[in-house]
């Protein structure tokens, strides 16, 4: 059984910097793609960013949402199931709880989830 653990969250000012890693600690599959979500209080969790299996000119192997592009870089190993989300330049509204998922074949749901590491940006 695929059991994620995320770790790198805390607490950092506006305009700092964190790493999160996400690693599988049960029993490793191929996924289709990794990701991170994450979910602030009062709010729904959203998507943050991905990594798929397989990119091209069109369409990289990562993407993002919009409000991170350009900030946040993930990286990623379908194989092994982890994953890692570099953050630069943080802004108080990225104050969330950060979520490590895995989603199994293209288009399907992500099935796998780890608790989350709380990141919390001061203003």
């Amino acid at each position: 059984q695929v059991q994620l653990v995320e770790s790198g969250g805390g607490l950092v000012q506006t305009g700092g910097s964190l790493r999160l890693s996400c690693a599988n600690l049960g029993r490793t599959f191929s996924t289709y793609a990794m990701g991170w979500f994450r979910q602030a209080p009062t709010k729904e969790r959203e998507f943050v960013a991905a990594i798929r299996r397989t990119g091209g000119l069109t369409h990289p192997a990562d993407y993002y949402a919009d409000s991170v592009r350009g900030r946040f870089t993930i990286a990623g190993d379908n194989d092994k199931n982890t994953a890692s989300l570099r953050m630069i330049s943080l802004k108080p509204e990225d104050t969330a709880v950060y979520y490590c998922a895995a989603q199994n074949v293209q288009g399907g749901p992500w099935g796998s989830w780890g608790r989350g590491t709380q990141v919390t940006v001061s203003s």
